[in-house]
Formats: structure tokens, sequence, C-alpha cells
């Protein structure tokens, strides 16, 4: 008996040691994916140009997965050694909190949670398995780790002398990419606005405030209401542009949308997604939004995947890209990859170059790409990380 049971023991420590050293992994990997599709050829003059760019994303998720920022990873889309090889120059890394089961564009209510099973799951410490305000703050402290352990390849940007010193380091030959701190949602608040400014201090200068359902701020467009601010979000919004917090509207419902622009008086972004005259998809933006965001001196992240772009072809980037250059302007529309944001892709940060690429083919001139593939985000980002009035 005591050797059935001793065994019985054995089996499930080994069955829970591979369970939380490998589940996490495999998740991952079923979710951040790089397919096979169709590439640009890109030509010397191409690597050129794209070796010569400050290249900034508004959107990636990597610190939600349990993985070494640092170290090549072998899965997903973004790492240092990527980021390095891709020539980024600013990776915005967002905090995802809580996502519904069943997850979908159109309708999902907040009663259900799959980032606990993670949380969990990832070994995560466990004041992260209750609390949304501290799985934030749990991923702004894996980003510093990180760039605590980079040699100083990796930095974590707060400020606009940070920026401003990272660009002069990276004009000087140095192989150094930044990180800015965003939210996904900030039901992470927890309902009280005293927590945006912990969040603040922990280092977010960014953040949206509605994901994939309706919370105590705003409507989502993929919400069961889909309403617009509340009397939390409008007091929100407005701390926000006092202490140097960029707005975000992705995932926002269009009422929402439609109040925080009538509302801001900084720029505001949509950090990932499309635009629906190239896209029809719901949570992409409609060409008025599009218009009011540039009203706003803001930026529109075009993203990489599917329901963003309905491809996967850096051809179809650049097709939404050109949508936005033509109804407003080159300085409003930058990239938003949502890279690692459970989407597939058809390449990785490593790989940025295909995007140059394709803007190239398109017509861009060199001083159009320098804009949208980083100029128009950093000079959003340096603006809106500054205190305002």
């Amino acid at each position: 008996m005591k050797k059935w049971l001793w065994g019985t023991l054995a089996l499930i420590v080994v069955a829970l040691v591979a369970f939380f050293t490998l589940g996490p992994g495999i998740v991952e990997r079923s979710m951040n994916r790089v397919v096979e599709t169709r590439h640009p050829s890109v030509t010397p003059a191409t690597r050129k140009l794209h070796a010569g760019l400050q290249i900034a994303d508004l959107h990636g998720d990597t610190l939600l997965w349990q993985r070494d920022l640092i170290q090549p990873a072998g899965r997903g889309h973004i790492d240092l050694p990527r980021m390095i090889a891709g020539n980024v120059a600013l990776q915005v890394f967002s905090s995802v909190t809580k996502t519904p089961r069943g997850q979908n564009y159109d309708s999902n209510t907040d009663r259900t949670d799959n980032i606990t099973a993670l949380a969990i799951g990832q070994l995560q410490p466990p004041r992260t398995w209750t609390s949304l305000l501290e799985r934030s703050l749990w991923h702004a402290t894996k980003l510093d780790r990180a760039a605590a352990a980079s040699n100083g390849r990796l930095r974590v940007i707060r400020d606009p002398a940070d920026l401003d010193t990272l660009l002069a380091d990276r004009v000087a030959g140095k192989p150094v990419v930044g990180g800015l701190l965003s939210i996904e949602g900030l039901h992470n608040m927890e309902g009280r606005l005293a927590n945006l400014g912990r969040l603040h201090a922990a280092g977010f200068r960014m953040a949206g405030l509605a994901h994939f359902f309706d919370n105590q701020l705003a409507g989502s467009m993929h919400g069961v209401k889909k309403g617009g601010l509340t009397p939390l979000g409008v007091e929100t919004i407005r701390t926000m542009e006092r202490i140097g917090m960029i707005v975000d509207i992705a995932h926002a419902s269009h009422q929402s949308v439609a109040e925080i622009l009538a509302m801001a008086r900084r720029p505001v972004v949509s950090s990932h997604g499309g635009v629906q005259a190239v896209c029809n998809v719901n949570r992409n933006l409609t060409d008025d939004e599009i218009r009011g965001v540039a009203k706003t001196g803001g930026v529109v992240g075009i993203g990489y995947w599917d329901a963003a772009v309905c491809s996967t072809e850096p051809a179809q980037i650049a097709m939404a890209i050109a949508h936005v250059r033509a109804l407003v302007g080159i300085d409003h529309v930058g990239l938003g990859s949502d890279f690692d944001g459970s989407v597939t892709t058809g390449f990785d940060t490593a790989q940025l170059v295909l995007v140059t690429q394709a803007l190239v083919d398109r017509g861009f001139t060199p001083e159009e790409i320098g804009k949208v593939m980083g100029g128009n985000v950093l000079r959003v980002i340096r603006a809106g990380i500054s205190p305002g009035q």
C-alpha cells in the first residue's frame, strides 16, 4: 500500500512539474504564431534605409508570458535579440490583466477571466492571482528586471530625457532598445483613481480605458452594452493628461472613442488595430475616428494580424497605412503590431524590414517611411509622457 501511495504521489509530482514547466510554453506557442506568408523581396537599398530608421511599435504583449525577455525565446514574436535584429528603437509593452473565456470581437462579459489560470500556471507571485493591479505591477517589475540584466541594451523609458538619451546613443551606434509600459484596460485600477498614481509610479506611461469587456471607466467595442465614459473614466482621462500618461482608444466602444476624442487636450493614440476602409472588422477605426485622432495630434497604430488588416501580408499593412496617409496625412500613422497578443502574424520583430520594403513598393518616400516606422510614434510619446497642465 505504501509503495502504491508513494508511486502515485511521485506521478502527481512529475505531472505538476511538467505542467508548470512545459504548460505555459505550450499554451503560448499555440497562441502567438508566425505563419508562412507572401513576403516582398528585400532590396539592398531597402536594407540600408531600414538600418538608419528609429523604429517604434505602439503595442506588444510580451510581458504577459513566462519567458526571459533578454534571451532568444524560440517562440512568440518579441525578445531583445530579435528587437535588435529588427532595428527597434522603442517597444511599448502592454500589461494585460484580464480576458474573458470565449473571447470574441462582438460581445463579452466581465464574469470570467483567463489570466488567473495563466498567473497560477506561470507561478507568478500569489498576490497576482487575485489582484488585477498586482498583475500590472508584476509586469512592471519584469521589465525592470530584464533591463537591469541586459547590460544596458534594454532601457525602461519613463520621461523625455530617457527617450532623448536612448535615441542619441542609437545615433552613436549603440545597439540599445527602449521599453515603455502601457496598460490594456484600466480595470486594473480596481475602481480607485488613487491606483492610477501607483501605476504611474511603477513606470506606466500609456493606457487604454477598456479591453474586451465593459468596465467601471468605459464601454468596450467588444462588451455587452458598449456604452460611453463613466464619471470615473472622465476623471481618469483628465488625470492621465495631467501626470503624463498617453490615452489609448484601442478596444474602446465607438461611443467611448467619440467622447474621448471630444474631451482630449493632448495627443491620443490607437495603439494597435486597423481601419475599416481596408478591413471591415468592428474593432477597427472608421474614417471619422481616424480624423478625430489626427485632430488631437495623435497616431493610429496599424497591426499585423488578420483581424487588423484582413491578411498577414506586409503589403496589406502598407495598404492600411496608405489609407490613413490619404485621409489625414503621413504624420498620423505608425506601427502597432500587437505582437505576442495571442495573434498570428506573417513575421516577427526581427523581420520588420519586410514592412519597410512593402512601404517602398507602395511608393512611400524615405522621409515618409521614417515617420511611419517610428518618427510619428516617438513624437507623440515624447510629448505625451511629459506632465501636462
